[in-house]
């Protein structure tokens, strides 16, 4: 009887230092809790624009991170076009530079040589370059409308391409409460000025070598566009050829 007795107590002992079964599984259960939100927090925030060429867009940085700030002028802006400019119309903003600046160098080359060359129509297209498209269209009216119709249908490839349908992006500009767009919108997924035409396969791959070319192309578009401001003023004036 004392043996027995001696035993329930030294059970009971034990039994008060052992913890509880509920115990452990809500200590478990927590720990679990307390790692999940470890997990969650620890997950890296998706972008809020898709990546594009090795870009993605912030919209705290100048004109949106796209490249084409260089020494010495930097982040040039004086007149704060793209102060408190959403996304969308930096990007708008870019397609027409890069746009205009391909069609300043095809201007500025057209006037070194075609100026000084004339293989085609006979010769009979001299003078000033600002003169030519209107003798073109005296001495071969129908290559002069293919030429319209070739761009025209150029123009809207790379609007299809491009830019979202009228009707979609003047919903969207209206519920968004954009002003000043008139239906433009460009694809989310678009880069401006990069519509696939590509045929010597000179787009690079790298991310970092894309933006340098972007750069470089961007600078030299500037440039032609301001030398071919300055040719059309002075054959304007001069109504004479440059040289």
């Amino acid at each position: 009887m004392k043996t027995t007795f001696i035993l329930a107590i030294v059970a009971a002992s034990a039994t008060a230092f052992a913890p509880s079964s509920s115990k452990a599984v809500k200590a478990s259960s927590l720990s679990m809790s307390e790692d999940a939100d470890i997990m969650e927090v620890e997950e890296p925030p998706k972008p809020a624009y898709p990546t594009i060429n090795g870009w993605t867009a912030d919209p705290k940085a100048f004109c949106a991170g796209l490249p084409g700030a260089v020494a010495p002028l930097g982040n040039f802006d004086p007149l704060g076009f793209t102060k408190d400019m959403s996304v969308n119309e930096i990007k708008r903003f870019r397609e027409a530079e890069v746009t205009h600046g391909r069609v300043g160098m095809l201007a500025v080359l057209g006037f070194l040589v075609g100026e000084n060359f004339h293989p085609f129509f006979n010769g009979l297209v001299i003078g000033p370059a600002i003169n030519h498209l209107a003798q073109v269209q005296q001495i071969a009216p129908f290559f002069f409308a293919w030429l319209f119709g070739s761009i025209l249908t150029a123009e809207l490839g790379r609007a299809k391409i491009g830019w979202v349908s009228p009707t979609k992006a003047m919903k969207y500009n209206q519920d968004n409460e954009v002003k000043g767009a008139f239906g433009a919108l460009l694809r989310p997924k678009y880069y401006p000025g990069d519509f696939g035409f590509d045929p010597l396969g000179l787009k690079p791959t790298s991310p970092q070598e894309f933006a340098e070319m972007q750069t470089k192309e961007l600078n030299n578009g500037r440039l032609a566009m301001i030398a071919a401001i300055g040719m059309i003023g002075q054959e304007l004036v001069t109504q004479n050829t440059l040289f």
